[in-house]
């Protein structure tokens, strides 16, 4: 970071300059409280989304259809934080990369549009962990939260930053935070380290559905891995892991039996985090020690069982772990078509 810069200038709350990772500082104009010239001279075309909403009481909030924003969340270096330049709106405080929808675009697609178009965030090195939408009823803030599948450098491409940096959760104290982060933090903050985990009794899925399975056990637990596969890629309720939150994408661990086990051979390509996984033995006894080794690696990361077996549900209740009837999953994991 240029040494000319003061705590005060780098956005620092204690006096103390916060430990960044790979601090990229902004262009000048951006660490002036006055509007580039650039942007009254040579005005952009605007969106229909990019004006201000307005409430019943007046309260004016950016993005006419809403916004949302990326929280990058990298386990070595942090999270990837914007210092907001000081001319805009809570300028000088640090946030996420974000901005306001456009018309007809989803609050992911504008969140992963303005991390690329303002910090160069890649998307293809994005796993989406969960969304939270904070809801005024006239306009609404999605934050998605996002780990990072390989490093990258993040870049200033415009004037709306002031600097950018990798930021370990712990160093957040000593920074001016942006009002709406800040009130978002504290419970968007515990979630980072929680990864959700479903584990599926594909057996148990298949039996449910008198369609001739038994005719060709494997090929049915296919097409089963191949529909609930959809619970990884669009994510469900975070309700279901009583998580504060809209949206969580959680990993998914199919365990067939028998002579199911061969539906491993010849599915294709799964989202990168369904594993289909042979039980050598009893199945029920492998969705046991699944649910043992994760509870026991990660306490805080919830784990919940699709299987409709009593038995088996008692079993994985007693580790901790929230169960669901194979129905109900099958019906989240949406229609066969």
């Amino acid at each position: 970071m240029s040494s000319e810069q003061t705590p005060e200038d780098l956005g620092a709350k204690t006096g103390y300059i916060p430990v960044f990772s790979q601090y990229v500082p902004g262009s000048p104009e951006a660490r002036s409280e006055h509007l580039p010239d650039h942007y009254t001279n040579e005005p952009k075309v605007r969106d229909e989304g990019d004006y201000w909403a307005v409430g019943p009481d007046g309260t004016k909030m950016w993005g006419r259809f809403g916004a949302a924003g990326l929280l990058t969340f990298d386990t070595a270096r942090g999270v990837l934080m914007q210092h907001r330049a000081l001319w805009s709106h809570y300028g000088g405080t640090w946030g996420i990369p974000g901005g306001a929808l456009n018309a007809g675009e989803t609050a992911l697609d504008a969140a992963v549009r303005e991390a690329h178009e303002e910090a160069l965030v890649p998307p293809d090195a994005l796993d989406p962990l969960f969304s939270r939408v904070v809801d005024l009823g006239f306009w609404s803030y999605t934050t998605f939260v996002v780990e990072t599948l390989r490093p990258f450098e993040a870049q200033i491409t415009d004037d709306e930053s002031a600097g950018l940096a990798w930021v370990v959760p712990k160093e957040f104290r000593r920074l001016k935070l942006h009002p709406g982060f800040a009130k978002a933090w504290p419970t968007l903050e515990p979630l980072l380290e929680a990864r959700p985990l479903i584990v599926v009794d594909v057996a148990n899925l298949v039996g449910t559905t008198p369609n001739g399975w038994w005719r060709s056990p494997a090929a049915a637990a296919r097409t089963t891995i191949h529909r609930i596969a959809r619970v990884a890629e669009h994510g469900v309720p975070a309700s279901l892991f009583g998580f504060d939150a809209q949206t969580s994408w959680p990993a998914l661990a199919c365990v067939v039996e028998g002579k199911q086990s061969g539906a491993a051979a010849g599915l294709g390509p799964l989202p990168g985090r369904v594993d289909v996984i042979p039980a050598e033995g009893s199945g029920d006894d492998e969705i046991v020690d699944i649910v043992r080794r994760s509870r026991d690696a990660r306490r805080n990361s919830p784990v919940l069982v699709a299987t409709s077996d009593r038995a088996l549900r008692t079993r994985v209740e007693a580790l901790g772990a929230t169960t669901i009837g194979s129905a109900a999953f099958l019906e989240l994991a949406g229609s066969e078509s």
